[in-house]
């Protein structure tokens, strides 16, 4: 049997036998190679662990019983985990989301929109009664594709714009006095567990400072992963609240940015001007 018929074997087992969560000792027997070789294989294969293909497997099926309106108890048994706490692991590192949250889909939720005009030009800004769900420069989007992405991540939620009320996210990074007067700030996102702790790591920059990717990696104890730490920052839906115009590159370059270096350049340029001076 060829390598490549290995793993095309072990991935038709992993679909038959999902609901069982077969370990990696029993899918390795299955092709006949010991647990060792055969990670190492599938990994050089697939682009991924066993492991994780299982449970983006059992994700999809998680998915399909909870569109039947099954209970979160039912589907984890269903899917041969331990509990709903499983679920709720597979749920938040791969959708980064809850089950009851992909369930709802935004049920009940009402999202405010609108537009702003800034210094650093127009932004899109959304709230729910949790908090900011989405900060957005207008530069590469139109209000079209940013009300669909909306939608998309809380289909059943009710939409509406409103000035009045998203005008305060705004005012909370360029009129400092703003904070003092409405209070602080929520904010209402969903992700990986990974990518929420890089974003809280954002949120520790002072304003006018800047930092590494391989420090943010560092702060949050993997030193190793300044590339995905990068990721999480490419993935952070609220621009300057939650900031990650602060981050650059070991070299001392400027990195990239969501919404252009140029934005990001401005960005950092804006608040270094409007920073309190620091007494040294």
């Amino acid at each position: 049997m060829s390598d490549y018929e290995r793993i095309e074997s072990a991935m038709a087992y992993l679909v038959k036998r999902t609901a069982d969560q077969p370990s990696l000792a029993e899918i390795a027997a299955h092709v006949h190679l010991s647990p060792y070789h055969f990670q190492r294989l599938f990994c050089r294969w697939a682009g991924t662990t066993p492991k994780r293909f299982l449970q983006v497997l059992t994700l999809e099926r998680g998915k399909k019983l909870l569109d039947e309106r099954r209970s979160l108890l039912d589907v984890s048994h269903e899917l041969g985990l331990s509990g709903s706490s499983r679920l709720h692991d597979h749920f938040v590192q791969l959708e980064a989301v809850t089950p009851g949250e992909y369930r709802t889909r935004g049920e009940q939720l009402h999202v405010e929109y609108g537009v702003h005009s800034t210094p650093l030009g127009r932004m899109f800004v959304a709230i729910t009664p949790r908090g900011v769900c989405r900060a957005e420069f207008m530069d590469f989007n139109g209000m079209t594709d940013l009300l669909d992405d909306l939608k998309n991540t809380w289909p059943l939620s009710s939409v509406t714009e409103s000035m009045l009320s998203t005008r305060h996210a705004i005012d909370i990074f360029f009129n400092s006095h703003t904070v003092s007067r409405n209070g602080p700030l929520s904010l209402h996102v969903t992700g990986t567990n990974f990518q929420v702790a890089v974003w809280r790591a954002l949120l520790k920059i002072p304003p006018g400072a800047v930092a590494s990717y391989a420090q943010i990696a560092e702060s949050i104890g993997a030193p190793a992963a300044a590339r995905a730490v990068g990721n999480a920052i490419g993935a952070n839906p609220i621009a300057l609240l939650i900031p990650c115009h602060r981050v650059i590159q070991q070299s001392g370059a400027l990195g990239g940015y969501r919404w252009g270096p140029a934005k990001k350049l401005m960005a950092q340029t804006w608040e270094r001007t409007h920073s309190e001076p620091v007494a040294l």
